[in-house]
């Protein structure tokens, strides 16, 4: 099965996961890693205690405020992509990046940044995603 949900969707499955965390609740696998994921982001906490008021907040790059649900999503993303290592050697990077940054959160922070150029370049090109970019990046 694919997770391929819409906005509100994704925002929805991060709230309610936050919710079962804090409420000591049963997760499903992708709920406990998307749970961790919220755990090393504490600034993120207060949005997560109030789901009435981010649901539909509107982040735009214009207003210079980073889109948190983004941003977590992401993470899924690249922890997704090192786990089944594709594209192929993404996880090759991943490790030297660890070793690098001396953190895995910020080595994923760095992948973060060549998965955007690469999305962006597969919009402004009006083009499928090219995991060449991606690694190429990645390799900078």
């Amino acid at each position: 099965m694919f997770f391929n949900p819409s906005r509100d969707e994704a925002r929805s499955f991060l709230f309610e996961t936050w919710r079962k965390r804090r409420a000591g609740e049963l997760l499903m696998p992708l709920e406990d890693l998307a749970a961790q994921l919220i755990e090393k982001h504490p600034e993120y906490f207060p949005m997560f205690e109030d789901p009435d008021r981010f649901l539909n907040r509107e982040y735009l790059p214009e207003q210079g405020e980073p889109n948190p649900f983004l941003h977590l999503m992401m993470h899924l993303a690249i922890e997704e992509q090192i786990s089944i290592d594709q594209p192929k050697g993404v996880r090759a990077h991943f490790v030297r990046l660890t070793h690098q940054f001396e953190s895995e959160h910020d080595a994923q922070h760095r992948m973060m940044e060549c998965l955007s150029e690469m999305i962006w370049q597969a919009q402004r090109n009006r083009t499928a995603p090219d995991a060449s970019v991606y690694l190429d990046c990645l390799s900078d």
